[in-house]
């Protein structure tokens, strides 16, 4: 389950991909616009600027901006900057499998599998693509699924 965190996050690069002019764009402006709480925002925020995904610049004329185009990062990167993981049980949440029963733990595979499944499709849905309503890349749709959708 993605956290506040991440939705933040999330919202966050939107808005400031969104309202890029080249310049930075103060917190206050994106929490106003965005409707978030301004304390929480500079948490999610001071990740992502660790995380390298933001330039931040102090002073009267500051604030953030993103280091890359819209369609150089993606949405797992992003959540993955302020969830760690966003595997779907605790057992693999870490690099290795954690559990005494893994050796005979018969759903081990699926929890496994899904996690995949989760990274690959969010590691595919960039911050554009998120922007531009893609809907259909969204959805996981294939050319024929679409035209379906959109007869």
């Amino acid at each position: 389950m993605v956290s506040t965190k991440g939705r933040y996050a999330l919202m966050v690069m939107l808005d400031l991909a969104s309202h890029d002019d080249g310049g930075y764009i103060s917190l206050a402006d994106v929490a106003a616009r965005e409707g978030l709480s301004m304390k929480y925002l500079e948490s999610v925020v001071s990740m992502l600027n660790k995380g390298g995904l933001l330039l931040s610049l102090r002073g009267k004329n500051g604030g953030y901006r993103l280091i890359k185009s819209p369609e150089e990062y993606t949405v797992g990167e992003i959540l993955k900057i302020t969830e760690g993981s966003l595997a779907p049980v605790e057992c693999i949440r870490q690099e290795s499998v954690h559990c005494d029963r893994a050796q005979e733990c018969a759903t081990l595979p699926l929890w496994i599998g899904l996690d995949r499944l989760i990274d690959g499709y969010l590691d595919q849905i960039t911050l554009q693509d998120v922007l531009d309503g893609n809907r259909s890349k969204m959805l996981g749709l294939t050319e024929n699924e679409e035209k379906e959708e959109g007869a």
